[in-house]
């Protein structure tokens, strides 16, 4: 698989899905968050969740392994007519989680650690969903390696609100071959 993962804060899909082409689109937002989907937009998984890493917290729903399956089969499924969006409500968080997760969904032999390293470089802020890498990382049975990857790249720098980001899946590939 080749092609790119666009990660946006919600108030950026519109602008991202133009300027980048993309046609399929992943959100992962709160109940009672809703939101226009971009027109270029035809496929589209939404999934319903929390920013939170433990089940238990109240009314608030934590990401589950039926999320990270959806994350996982409709990045399978991702058509090459464009890069995948992949958002939340800052893009901090689930987004980066998701997209870490569709990329080795598609694209197995990457290297977590590269990919964890190429997300951190894209974004100084991001903090992926520890819930959400744990279970990928479960469902995609990377023995842990996701896990310690996003565990090494540490909490990203405090933001109100990320910028988009581009991770090319392309470009990760061809570092995995280098560095054999």
């Amino acid at each position: 698989m080749s092609g790119a993962i666009i990660v946006s804060p919600l108030e950026r899909i519109g602008e991202m899905a133009a300027r980048h082409g993309c046609r399929q689109m992943v959100s992962l937002m709160a109940a009672g968050h809703d939101f226009a989907r971009p027109g270029m937009i035809d496929r589209h998984l939404v999934l319903r969740m929390n920013d939170i890493a433990f089940a238990g917290a109240g009314d608030l729903v934590a990401p589950e392994r039926a999320h990270v399956d959806q994350i996982i089969d409709f990045a399978r499924q991702w058509a090459d007519d464009g890069p995948l969006l992949v958002h939340c409500w800052l893009g901090v968080s689930r987004s980066p989680a998701a997209a870490m997760i569709a990329a080795l969904a598609v694209a197995p032999g990457i290297d977590d650690d590269r990919l964890a390293q190429a997300l951190r470089a894209a974004s100084p802020s991001a903090t992926p969903n520890k819930r959400l890498v744990a279970l990928g990382d479960e469902a995609l049975q990377r023995g842990c390696r996701l896990t310690a990857a996003v565990k090494a790249i540490g909490r990203g720098r405090e933001c109100r609100l990320n910028a988009p980001f581009r991770l090319d899946l392309d470009d990760l590939a061809i570092a995995r071959l280098r560095h054999r």
